[in-house]
């Protein structure tokens, strides 16, 4: 079942689990006025088998089948007045169908037969798949934004989670290649049906019908492990050379972090009214010209938190940054307490509960239940927050070494302590001569 707090939030709100023959299943039900089925594929760009091959594979999808061309695939849904769409994260590939209630069993067959029959044509390949992974490659490399984002989880994480989302240019992925990585993770172990607005029997009873895969095994990538360090990346003439000036100061952690989302939550220099003052510390460093945003990037075995610092001058980001990097230096020092703490706590719980709230949050926390055990990201986060207090931003070494941690809170302040002790993850993206480096920051 989802957490409580969910379930308390919605009348008739339901979610149930279960396993059928062929496939993991899910439902989550209260009465919505459209359906949705999400085929959930353990197979983001952690699992590759080559660099590329999991964004290829995403860009594969409502291709020609052994059932459906492609051409059919889309003018069917069109008389079905259904909407068809596909994404990639570094865990998952979701393949999703929304629709009017009633429809479901076509879409299951259609979503199904995505898995189950794929014909990976080779002109579908050339003329299709790889001109789009290119496009999407070079947009999301010209966005100093999005690069900054896809560089930290390289030099936070190195492998598995550190795997780019977007095929380089180099990076050569043949349409064999594809082939060979669908034929491993399409498999009943690796895949699960997740509905939404749809009665969770007759998912399940539509799933055994047809999805008939015997294939089992399910995709694995090392354990994560978390290293920090900095890059810096000049602009060029054929990427992000007309982008703001970016810097990332983040920071990472092996597991599901409480005290990193806190912290994301405290930085965050949004207000909760329009024309209000934000409490963040770094609030008053927003200024015209400048832009500041939290990130808190949460995974089945990882963090990633930070700050995403632009402007288009690199003085305004290097400003920015020493007062980032300062708010940061106060927090490994203490300054998280109290009211201040308090704050953050429930700003951090409210933003974990608003994001159940969205379609493709509430598939991917359930997804991550039925992949990972007895509890998903949805489950696990929320019980964890709730057992954290401000103790977990004390003064760690100092406390520890003169006695001052509890046994009780030892585990969590010594947690918090590591977490922000540890090398950070820097990544500067602009003018390298000005933007500042990570030590200069006092990082």
């Amino acid at each position: 079942m989802l957490s409580s707090s969910l379930r308390a939030s919605r009348a008739r709100a339901y979610a149930t689990v279960a396993s059928s023959s062929s496939a993991n299943v899910a439902s989550i039900n209260h009465g919505q006025p459209t359906s949705s089925v999400t085929v959930l594929v353990k197979a983001g760009s952690r699992y590759e088998t080559k660099p590329g091959v999991a964004h290829c594979l995403k860009n594969f999808a409502f291709k020609d089948t052994e059932k459906r061309s492609a051409l059919r695939t889309i003018r069917e849904t069109e008389l079905f007045g259904g909407v068809l769409s596909t994404s990639l994260s570094r865990e998952y590939i979701a393949l999703t169908a929304d629709f009017l209630p009633g429809n479901e069993a076509y879409f299951v067959d259609l979503l199904a037969s995505q898995i189950t029959s794929p014909r990976f044509a080779r002109h579908e390949f050339q003329e299709g798949v790889a001109p789009l992974v290119q496009s999407e490659a070079t947009a999301a490399f010209n966005n100093p934004a999005v690069l900054a984002l896809d560089l930290a989880h390289g030099i936070a994480f190195r492998n598995g989670l550190g795997a780019s989302l977007f095929a380089s240019a180099g990076s050569a992925v043949t349409n064999e290649d594809v082939k060979a990585y669908a034929s491993k993770v399409f498999s009943k172990d690796n895949v699960a049906f997740i509905g939404t607005g749809v009665d969770e029997s007759l998912l399940q009873k539509l799933v055994g019908e047809h999805f008939t895969t015997t294939t089992t095994g399910a995709a694995s990538s090392p354990a994560t492990k978390y290293f920090g360090g900095e890059t810096r990346i000049a602009p060029s003439p054929e990427s992000h050379a007309h982008g703001p000036q970016t810097v990332f100061i983040g920071f990472g952690s092996s597991s599901v972090s409480p005290e990193l989302a806190i912290l994301s939550s405290y930085l965050d220099p949004t207000t909760s009214l329009k024309w209000g003052q934000s409490t963040s510390p770094i609030a008053s460093l927003v200024v015209p010209g400048t832009t500041i945003k939290s990130v808190y990037l949460p995974y089945s075995d990882g963090t990633l938190a930070g700050v995403l610092i632009q402007a288009h001058d690199a003085a305004a980001v290097k400003t920015a940054a020493v007062g980032v990097a300062k708010a940061i230096s106060d927090v490994k020092g203490g300054s998280l307490q109290g009211e201040s703490f308090n704050i953050a706590l429930a700003k951090a719980r409210f933003r974990l509960a608003s994001q159940t709230e969205e379609r493709a949050a509430q598939v991917t926390a359930v997804g991550s239940k039925l992949f990972g055990g007895d509890k998903g990201l949805l489950e696990s986060l929320p019980s964890v927050l709730e057992k954290t207090d401000a103790s977990a931003f004390s003064k760690a070494s100092n406390d520890a070494a003169s006695g001052l941690v509890t046994r009780a809170n030892s585990s969590r302040t010594q947690a918090a302590s590591s977490t922000l002790s540890a090398k950070p993850t820097y990544v500067a993206i602009g003018d390298i001569g000005s933007l500042p480096y990570a030590d200069e920051l006092g990082l």
